[in-house]
């Protein structure tokens, strides 16, 4: 009766984490740029001393979705999409290149070009930091350019590049703090640019999920969570009932 006992609670513990995974992509169907993230559960076989005798359940997330999202009109210059593949590259907490398709770009008040998730862009000189301006433009190419502070309209200064990349999807992975990374990178590990990248200025990118997919997923997923927790407490009655039995013989 305890095997049993334990292949449920595994059961309803990995199903619990299908629900977190789910929930996640759901918390995000309005998020710019945002790659849902796939989830399966398989069964993995208990390996020690002896042979394989029971096989627990195991939720895992084997990858991302890196299928596009819909892209919106917001006639913003700062609003930039990224045209079929590539990714803007980003600094992340630890101070090394990260990668993400959210371009929902502001510049903070030291000049700093930032994303809607307060990461900073990286540039084809390092971290983008732009000098105080009446006007910026941003180029399908990248480039930054902008109509410094005091000068006339016609005067537009190249300042900067936005760093493009298009690396291998199957070495991506997304990180916990939700930025895409290199499979296996060492610190200073970085992508080269390409010049194939094209921006949609004035435009953003949906998130990728399926909403109605992501609910009726959580749902399927929680009735999985109960139906193991009933299967628990059967499992418990059953041994008391056994236990009951032994004792009156």
């Amino acid at each position: 009766m305890d095997h049993a006992l334990y292949i449920a609670m595994s059961g309803a513990k990995h199903n619990a984490l299908g629900v977190a995974a789910s929930s996640n992509n759901l918390a995000n169907v309005s998020t710019t740029g945002f790659r849902q993230d796939f989830e399966q559960a398989r069964s993995m076989p208990v390996f020690g001393d002896f042979y394989p005798t029971r096989a627990y359940a195991m939720e895992e997330r084997p990858a991302s979705d890196f299928n596009p999202g819909t892209l919106i009109h917001t006639d913003r210059d700062l609003d930039l999409a990224i045209e079929n593949e590539g990714w803007f590259a980003v600094q992340d907490d630890s101070g090394e290149e990260a990668y993400t398709r959210r371009g929902d770009l502001r510049v903070d008040s030291v000049g700093r070009l930032l994303n809607g998730e307060g990461k900073q862009l990286i540039g084809n000189g390092g971290p983008i930091v732009l000098p105080p301006f009446e006007k910026i433009e941003i180029a399908k190419d990248g480039t930054v350019s902008v109509v410094a502070l005091g000068e006339e309209p016609a005067v537009v200064a190249n300042v900067s590049q936005l760093k493009l990349v298009k690396p291998d999807l199957s070495e991506m992975e997304k990180g916990v703090d939700g930025l895409f990374h290199m499979r296996g990178a060492q610190p200073g590990d970085v992508q080269p640019f390409d010049a194939g990248v094209v921006l949609e200025v004035g435009h953003l990118e949906h998130s990728n999920v399926n909403s109605v997919q992501a609910l009726t997923d959580m749902l399927s997923l929680q009735r999985q969570y109960e139906m193991q927790v009933k299967m628990m407490k059967t499992v418990d009655e059953n041994a008391q009932t056994t236990s009951s039995i032994l004792d009156i013989q």
